[in-house]
């Protein structure tokens, strides 16, 4: 595999670039590859908007050379996206099924960042999301899965299956959020393989 000259993160539900995990891997991005093309878009409630800003943002990104990162809802995006383009990718908690899962949000939410911003989630939505799903893993060298079995939010036996073609850290405890994500930073740069 050749090394990634672009990386795109994405965030989860009800979540933003100023995630914890997001705002991390800026920093060592920016301090120890400044010449990658790095983006980490506030991605639209609406799947199917998220899907055509992720395609339009990256339309002139050489698939050989990008990389995605994305957590949780955003490992789901991930996962299609990398499907699509032969691209590598690191999912962190990924959500396997996200349309069954988030039919109980449907409604008005609130920012996990800024509980003053709110948005509604769409029941169309979830075929949105189901027309997203891709199947088994195309090429599951370029997939690395980070798992946390203390996931309260996630399955990580259903996680594990998902990725189970692929290299996976499978966490003994950890969260959702991936609180302990400093332990785990190092092995999702060395798998990106970023250009320097």
């Amino acid at each position: 595999m050749t090394s990634t000259t672009h990386l795109l993160y994405l965030h989860g539900f009800r979540s933003s670039p100023q995630s914890m995990k997001a705002q991390k891997m800026a920093a060592r991005v920016q301090a120890e590859h400044p010449s990658i093309t790095w983006w980490c878009p506030q991605l639209p409630p609406s799947p199917r908007e998220a899907a055509a800003l992720i395609e339009h943002g990256t339309a002139d990104w050489p698939h050989a050379h990008m990389a995605v990162v994305g957590s949780s809802l955003g490992g789901f995006y991930a996962t299609w996206l990398a499907q699509r383009h032969g691209c590598r990718a690191v999912v962190l908690n990924p959500a396997i099924d996200p349309a069954r899962d988030l039919a109980a949000h449907i409604g008005e939410q609130t920012a996990w960042h800024d509980p003053q911003e709110r948005f509604f989630f769409r029941p169309e939505y979830i075929d949105q999301l189901r027309a997203l799903e891709t199947g088994a893993l195309q090429r599951p060298e370029r997939f690395f899965a980070v798992i946390a079995k203390g996931d309260e939010l996630l399955d990580w036996r259903e996680m594990s299956a998902r990725y189970a073609s692929a290299t996976t850290r499978l966490l003994e405890g950890s969260d959702h959020a991936l609180s302990d994500f400093d332990q785990h930073i190092d092995a999702v740069l060395q798998f990106l393989d970023l250009a320097r």
